[in-house]
């Protein structure tokens, strides 16, 4: 009886850790124009490699989510242009449930798909170490299944399922170079009628190696009794959207691209979701590489000619279509509210707001969300012993960034122990290289310092611009995004957008004081650039710590 009261209790916990907001809407970025149309990206934030499925007059969205945790945060829209975050598939941890204080750079969660069959939500992904999962709910915001290894194997990637009229069930993937030693190529294999298990080998059933390199992100759909497979091909910064169509799930494919930069500023434009409205129109979501930010969110028009589809505006009728940077907002028979996901944080609340990710797998000893109080207490946790930076640190609570120019603002009390020092907390923007305002207790008190750290990834230390003592632990600490206008240049022959932040910090909240130096804001592994807190103390044996009350965290 204890066990079956303790399996209900943890599927409570499941479904409750993030709660939507209401109509939460940015300062800094808002898609929706209030004028019948819409500017991209539709999303200006991470939502890297981002999937979507509409059941009755819902749309769902989820997007990969590599080692952050909660993972494969699901956002919520009715009109595909004004969206919130309502949920996340994985709440908190990621097999194979290791020592949390492990992050998992680059890893676990990549390209997935969310699908609805049969009355329940399913969430296939591909771990490239492990092999593709799956996880389904019969509703979105919770509780969901524990994951489930369909098809154990490495390099196994990009996964997406195809229920047919017979009833049999497909798996479509891509593979991984660095795991598997092979790329460029697609393949499918069947799985059982409940999806959670692979039932054959897969079979190779297109190469891009010739005409289509990097081909990847696939996702299986079936019109009018072709079979189609979306994929995106000619790598992140520079690709193209390909379409793959056969009669035989198994080929062979014709093939055809379908959407390319063209004369837009949209660098590969590619891997999404195709989606309808109940009017009967077609739409695509793809991603945008723009470096510091990550892959940000657009949302292009589609229609079907001659059984292919055409992404964005044709404007030379090659059946290759642009990106629209404005467009008419999609026709879903109603007019709904402007939202967007939710950014700043007052800590009302008692459990993990849905904008925040940790670095790794949870622990539940790292922070108190203590809403009748009005702040998040976040505990000093011990770093790793071979600690050499907060590239290592998993206690990192960070959100994505939401717009090309930004301030974020937050004001926290820092109360370390009075038994020892170096306990450490304050405002970071994380990336391979990061920076930040960093309050740490020393032998000589309290002390504020703007830091940064070049090749964090690559065992790269803290270097300090400056420093000034503090007499009391309440502080305003700012950073602010801007970008330049200015494109760095990519082996690949893309861009990343040149994106400066400078910081300040106040003793009031109302005069500020710009400290340090300038950084350039640096993505991360495989996501964006993130902001956020912590709260560390060193890697000694003691039975209690201090903590950072986190009082808000301000976008502006």
């Amino acid at each position: 009886m204890r066990k079956q009261t303790l399996i209900f209790v943890l599927s409570l916990l499941t479904s409750l850790p993030i709660v939507a907001q209401g109509n939460y809407v940015s300062k800094v970025w808002v898609a929706d124009q209030g004028n019948g149309t819409y500017k991209n990206p539709i999303l200006y934030a991470d939502y890297s490699d981002p999937d979507a499925c509409r059941v009755g007059d819902d749309y769902y969205m989820t997007s990969s989510s590599f080692g952050c945790l909660p993972a494969l945060q699901i956002l919520h829209s009715k009109d595909l242009v004004n969206w919130t975050i309502i949920s996340a598939a994985v709440p908190y941890a990621l097999p194979p449930i290791e020592a949390v204080e492990r992050p998992e750079h680059g890893n676990r969660v990549w390209a997935p798909c969310i699908r609805h069959h049969n009355g329940e939500f399913y969430i296939f992904w591909g771990d490239p170490d492990q092999g593709a999962f799956m996880v389904k709910a019969k509703d979105p915001k919770g509780p969901w299944t524990e994951p489930v290894l369909v098809k154990p194997g490495k390099g196994i990637i990009d996964t997406s399922p195809l229920w047919d009229e017979d009833g049999k069930v497909y798996l479509v993937h891509g593979y991984a170079g660095s795991r598997a030693e092979l790329k460029s190529i697609l393949a499918i294999c069947e799985l059982t009628p409940d999806a959670t298990k692979a039932i054959t080998q897969s079979r190779i059933i297109f190469d891009g190696h010739d005409n289509h390199t990097t081909v990847e992100g696939p996702k299986f759909y079936k019109r009018n009794e072709y079979y189609y497979i979306f994929a995106p091909a000619g790598g992140v910064p520079t690709g193209w959207q390909l379409a793959l169509r056969s009669k035989n799930v198994y080929g062979p494919y014709e093939e055809k691209i379908v959407l390319a930069k063209g004369n837009t500023p949209i660098n590969g434009p590619h891997q999404g979701a195709w989606v309808d409205t109940p009017t009967g129109e077609d739409w695509f979501f793809h991603f945008q590489d723009v470096g510091a930010y990550g892959r940000i969110v657009h949302l292009q028009p589609m229609k079907w000619v001659n059984d292919w589809p055409v992404m964005g505006v044709d404007k030379d009728g090659d059946g290759c279509g642009e990106p629209v940077l404005t467009y008419k907002k999609p026709n879903v028979g109603k007019t709904y509210p402007i939202c967007t996901p939710q950014e700043s944080d007052e800590f009302d609340g008692f459990t993990l707001s849905p904008q925040w990710q940790w670095h790794a797998n949870i622990n539940e000893k790292w922070a108190y969300f203590a809403g009748d109080k009005g702040f998040a207490r976040l505990y000093s946790y011990p770093v790793t012993e071979n600690y050499k930076s907060l590239w290592d640190v998993a206690n990192l609570m960070l959100q994505k960034t939401p717009a090309e120019n930004f301030t974020a603002t937050m004001k926290l009390t820092f109360k370390p122990s009075d038994k020892y020092t170096g306990e450490r907390t304050g405002l970071v923007v994380m990336g391979m290289d990061y920076a930040g305002l960093i309050l740490e207790n020393t032998d000589k008190g309290l002390v504020l310092s703007q830091v940064e750290c070049k090749k964090a990834d690559r065992g790269g230390t803290e270097s300090v611009n400056q420093s000034i003592d503090l007499k009391d632990g309440t502080i305003y600490l700012r950073v602010n995004f801007k970008a330049t206008g200015e494109k760095i240049g990519k082996s690949e022959g893309g861009y990343d957008l040149l994106v400066m932040c400078t910081f300040s910090y106040s003793l009031d909240g109302k005069n500020y004081k710009k400290m340090g130096a300038p950084f350039q804001a640096k993505e991360g592994k495989w996501i964006g650039a993130k902001i956020g807190t912590f709260c560390t103390r060193p890697a000694i044996k003691t039975n209690d710590g201090g903590w950072s009350e986190v009082d808000w965290f301000r976008i502006s």
